[in-house]
């Protein structure tokens, strides 16, 4: 699995439906494998902040490359690629909704 699949699985909680698509259960609805592109998108990268925060884990930011979720903390080129990077961090290093 890449990242992206991690972070839509173990926090998203989300099952791919079939090769190029996610299912959101709680939401009943498709999302295209190809669209959703949190490290490019804020708009997506939100969407990981709010099911985070949901989870009890705190957000702040250091501007345009930093995030935290907590005491885990990354940077990246874009504040979404932060929030990605740090979502998966947590993600690949703990049992959230495995």
């Amino acid at each position: 699995m890449n990242k992206i699949e991690i972070i839509a699985r173990r926090i998203l909680g989300w099952k791919l439906n079939r090769w190029d698509r996610w299912y959101d259960y709680e939401k009943e609805q498709f999302i295209l494998v190809s669209e959703f592109q949190p490290e490019e998108n804020i708009e997506h990268a939100m969407l990981i902040v709010e099911r985070l925060k949901e989870l009890g884990f705190g957000y702040k930011t250091n501007g345009t490359s930093g995030a935290c979720f907590g005491d885990v903390c990354e940077t990246g080129e874009t504040l979404a690629q932060a929030i990605t990077n740090a979502a998966y961090s947590i993600a690949d290093n703990s049992s959230i909704d495995e």
